[in-house]
């Protein structure tokens, strides 16, 4: 049989130019070449792995169902009935929907489909953060992640290798990046988007240093306004990392905030603060949910009322992890940042000499890393230490020596630890 790729090859014109004539539907020379023997080996694994699994599934499912039946639902499932078995739910919808991925893009690996198998790649690398987001709300961090984090390590590489055009317009279009930023740069207008849509150009090397600035700026803002308003004179530790003087959740809203308002820095300072005002509240109460699902950790509960008497509609919706105060909070916030901030932040991140602006960025980044993975392990046995399971590995004990219940607690001070709230199928039951 011929290949259908060399078929729509041969039947388009020659227009003299170079590839693959610029048309997408016609594969070039090396899109026709056979996917490595390695690779296609790789792709019916995925394929097996998904066929295997649906079964599999369809199996849990039922006995899941049974169980439910007869009530031994605490066989199953922790304290939290509901919210173990909603996210269990979704967990197990997502694991169907990848299985039934993974057998598609093994297959389009097995017939060299590179364009095919480099947009699955895309989509499954997106599922597979979700599942593991998911396992660590059931099961916390341990070695049933291992399989998912080397699946997305392979996704990952084969995402940015399967299909050779791709790999060659993404290089030209890093060289391309850096001809206009050294022109920017000449011209005074480094980091600006030359566009005219926005401000800033939402780039990695700019977010990033945008998420650095405000971990530690937010640290700042929120140490002097407990140790001014809510405790005056009395300070307080708000640090949200394991080491460091950080708190993510500033610089991770920073960066929601930039995306978000870049496009609106140009417009009225109403509709800039309406909107920094519902991403910052929505974005604050769903890590404060997830925090709370994952490792029983509740950092910050805000009172149902705005003044006696009157409740707080958004601290009823959400479950006092935001407030309507704190939402106005963020917009005022967010039209400071926006208008005042951001331009100021730009200069300061050019001032990073040009010749160590990518390298400087890959070590923060990289230690930034560790510095969020081990802050996670370390909550994550933290909950298991409350909820009364003894280390059982030498990570667990590692940082049960190191980073113990009383360290814990003196480096999150406002945290407090309440396994029975979490989704995790290793909670502690209640008393009957």
């Amino acid at each position: 049989m011929s290949d259908p790729t060399s078929r729509t090859a041969t039947t388009n014109p020659d227009y003299d130019l170079p590839g693959n004539d610029l048309d997408p539907k016609n594969a070039t020379a090396d899109q026709r070449k056979a996917i490595p023997l390695i690779v296609r080996v790789y792709g019916a694994l995925c394929a097996l792995d998904g066929v295997v699994a649906l079964p599999l599934m369809g199996a849990y499912f039922g006995i899941m169902v049974y169980r439910l039946v007869l009530g031994q639902e605490s066989v199953l499932i922790g304290s939290n009935l509901t919210l173990t078995v909603t996210m269990t739910a979704i967990g197990s919808v997502l694991a169907f929907v990848a299985s039934v991925a993974l057998i598609i893009f093994g297959w389009t690996l097995m017939k060299s489909y590179r364009r095919d198998a480099g947009r699955w790649a895309y989509a499954l690398i997106v599922m597979t953060v979700a599942q593991i987001l998911i396992d660590v709300m059931l099961q916390g961090i341990g070695v049933h992640l291992i399989r998912p984090m080397i699946q997305l390590g392979i996704l990952t590489a084969l995402s940015a290798t399967i299909d050779p055009t791709l790999r060659q317009e993404r290089e030209l279009q890093r060289r391309l990046r850096d001809l206009e930023d050294r022109e920017a740069a000449a011209e005074g207008m480094l980091g600006r988007d030359l566009t005219g849509e926005g401000y800033i150009k939402l780039n990695f090397f700019n977010l990033f240093w945008v998420f650095m600035v405000c971990c530690v700026l937010g640290l700042i803002i929120e140490i002097i306004f407990h140790m001014v308003w809510v405790d005056p004179g009395v300070y307080q530790d708000r640090a949200g990392l394991l080491f460091g003087p950080f708190s993510p959740i500033y610089g991770f809203g920073a960066v929601l905030l930039t995306v978000a308002l870049n496009r609106f820095y140009k417009r009225g300072f109403v509709l800039i603060f309406l909107v920094s005002a519902l991403i910052g509240g929505v974005f604050e109460a769903a890590v404060g949910w997830w925090m709370q699902t994952s490792f029983g950790a509740i950092a910050w509960a805000y009172s149902y009322e705005l003044l006696p008497g009157i409740p707080d509609p958004m601290a009823i919706l959400f479950a006092g992890r935001t407030s309507t105060p704190f939402m106005l909070m963020w917009g005022t916030l967010g039209l400071f940042w926006i208008k005042v901030c951001l331009p100021r932040l730009l200069k300061l991140i050019n001032l990073i000499p040009w010749k160590m602006r990518y390298s400087l960025t890959t070590v923060v980044a990289a230690l930034m890393l560790v510095n969020g993975v081990m802050t996670l392990q370390a909550l994550d046995c933290w909950f298991c230490r409350v909820s009364g399971i003894q280390p059982s590995s030498p990570v667990e004990e590692f940082y049960a020596e190191h980073f113990d219940n009383d360290y814990m607690a003196n480096r999150f001070q406002t945290m407090t630890i309440h396994p029975d709230t979490s989704s995790r199928v290793d909670s502690p039951k209640p008393a009957a």
